[in-house]
């Protein structure tokens, strides 16, 4: 029995070396054996050697079956894990295969017709999807990123009265359209056109949401209003006497107003300016990050955009670097008109990862520039807003930017740049975690499961059953990208949802409770005053030593 030990203990030459020793120790050992043994030992070979080759047969077929029905294996690896729980020494470690791969169903769109097509092809999409092989109970399904948990915040309001079709006619005032959705189509009534292609692009991303989830999105009746500012103001609905608010979706909210915030139309791109869709110029900015390390970039906080459409941005002008004053910052005003011309070469936003800090400050409300600035591994010097969208508010002062007041920002932004330049450590982390927030939590899975919820939410509170209006056409992907033209037909087909998605939405986490709520925005205060106060003995230390 020692010898039989020793014999396989010995084997590290290799899988079949080891396969061998463990196999043949009987015949090796025969002359310590009795006599009176050896017909017994002669059979136990002979029903050795029938195992050994009845188990090279069956591996044989095994692999065989593997390759046609499984993901790509090493042969090796399938003997050796099935024959060898001991691996060698220094085992070259194999891929791990993908469990429960599943191919991706393509439908790409249908423009048979041509690039005039104005109607929905018929049954050409399916109107549901059910996955053939779900993933087992024991892959937990993953939850939806915290921020989720606002929209539980937004549909507030409607909580115990629902929604009848009059408070929903009642947001048609500064609607520039009325979007219903039944059994899985979509149906739309325009009552007035946008600025730009921002409702274009709006129900273009609804359509991709139809197209990756479909039959599963509820019947639903809403209106979009797609200028920048909220106009849902909460006063007007407060007291016991008061109005049911009207449910208005919108792209941007603050604290003063009640507009349902969903997410806006550049996720699936912004020809007017050249800035592609979410999925591709994500993977840009990544790429853009790589070209510099932070330490390697320049020391300064940079912003570049268009500064007339807002009088605070006019006022951060005056904080660039001058003769008498350098106040770290180096500010770029953007002429998109010969942008336009030039072909866009000097506004590529991959191409701005190239300063430790950026600047982030609203416009005329909220700004779409939000998510580009945070991706860029730099620190972003988030001046006061008052609006926030969809993701923002999960957003934490000292841990995804460093807060700039706006009533004194040059002074601002230049403790901040000090204060970033002498904590390279902590500042480089406060950058690198707004980039991982924006790559990781705002991939677009997430931004269709974030649609998915908004509007499932919202059309549970429903009292009525969805119409289709008089005035209003069927819309699909077709109708919209087959007749579109230059860059509006490039971003369409390249944010066109290939097909129904193989997996079911993230879990919805909870809403808040009052205590965690709470906890949420004291923490955000404090932090913002902790920097005021940082900043304050700053500027009591120069004014000291001048």
């Amino acid at each position: 029995m020692k010898m039989r030990e020793q014999g396989v203990m010995r084997g590290s030459g290799g899988p079949n070396k080891h396969f061998a020793e463990k196999i043949w120790v009987p015949l090796l050992a025969k002359n310590t054996l009795a006599p009176r043994s050896s017909l017994a030992v002669f059979i136990l070979i002979l029903l050795c050697i029938g195992a050994f080759f009845s188990t090279r047969l069956l591996d044989s077929s095994s692999i065989t079956s593997l390759s046609v029905n499984s993901p790509k294996k090493s042969i090796f690896t399938a003997l050796t894990s099935r024959n060898h729980p001991r691996p060698p020494e220094n085992p070259k470690i194999p891929e791990k295969p993908q469990e429960n791969q599943r191919t991706q169903i393509e439908i790409p769109l249908n423009c048979s017709l041509g690039d005039t097509i104005l109607t929905c092809p018929a049954n050409y999409y399916p109107s549901k999807f059910s996955i053939e092989n779900p993933d087992p109970p024991s892959t937990p399904q993953p939850t939806c990123p915290e921020y989720f948990r606002w929209i539980h915040e937004d549909l507030w309001p409607w909580r115990e009265t629902g929604i009848t079709k009059g408070m929903v006619r009642m947001a048609s005032k500064t609607a520039n359209f009325r979007l219903v959705i039944l059994n899985g189509k979509a149906y739309v009534e325009t009552y007035q056109k946008s600025f730009q292609t921002r409702d274009t692009f709006t129900l273009w991303g609804i359509l991709q949401l139809l197209r990756r989830y479909p039959g599963q999105v509820p019947d639903l009746d809403l209106m979009f209003d797609c200028i920048d500012w909220p106009v849902i103001k909460k006063d007007f609905y407060l007291g016991p006497n008061a109005k049911v608010p009207p449910p208005l979706f919108r792209y941007c909210g603050d604290n003063t107003t009640l507009d349902i915030v969903f997410p806006d139309w550049s996720f699936w791109g912004w020809p007017e300016i050249n800035i592609k869709p979410w999925e591709d110029l994500s993977k840009d900015l990544k790429e853009g990050n790589k070209r510099s390390k932070w330490v390697e970039r320049e020391p300064y906080a940079y912003w570049k955009g268009n500064p007339a459409v807002a009088k605070t941005r006019m006022d951060m002008l005056k904080c660039n670097v001058s003769d008498k004053q350098d106040w770290n910052a180096r500010v770029y005003g953007q002429d998109w008109i010969r942008e336009h011309q030039q072909g866009y070469k000097q506004s590529d936003l991959a191409s701005q990862c190239n300063h430790r800090f950026k600047i982030y400050i609203e416009g005329s409300a909220w700004s779409v520039s939000e998510k580009y600035i945070l991706a860029c591994n730099s620190v972003t010097l988030l001046v006061k807003p008052q609006y926030y969208d969809f993701f923002t508010r999960s957003l934490m002062p000292l841990q995804h930017y460093w807060p700039i007041r706006d009533d004194d920002k040059c002074r601002s932004i230049k403790y901040a740049v000090d204060w970033g330049n002498s904590n390279e450590k902590k500042a480089k982390a406060i950058g690198k975690a707004a980039s991982n927030f924006v790559h990781e939590e705002l991939k677009m899975d997430y931004v269709y499961d974030y649609m998915f919820h908004l509007l499932s939410g919202y059309a549970k509170l429903l009292k009525y059953k969805p119409t289709i209006p008089p005035k209003a056409v069927e819309l699909c992907s077709e109708s919209m990208a087959c007749p579109a033209l230059g860059l509006e037909k490039k971003f369409m087909m390249e944010s066109t949802v290939k097909g129904p998605s193989s997996k079911t939405p993230c879990i919805m986490p909870p809403p808040f409770d009052p205590a965690t709520l709470h906890s949420i925005i004291e923490r955000k205060e404090k932090s913002i005053k902790q920097v005021e106060a940082w900043e304050k003995q700053y500027w009591d230390r120069k004014s000291k030593n001048v």
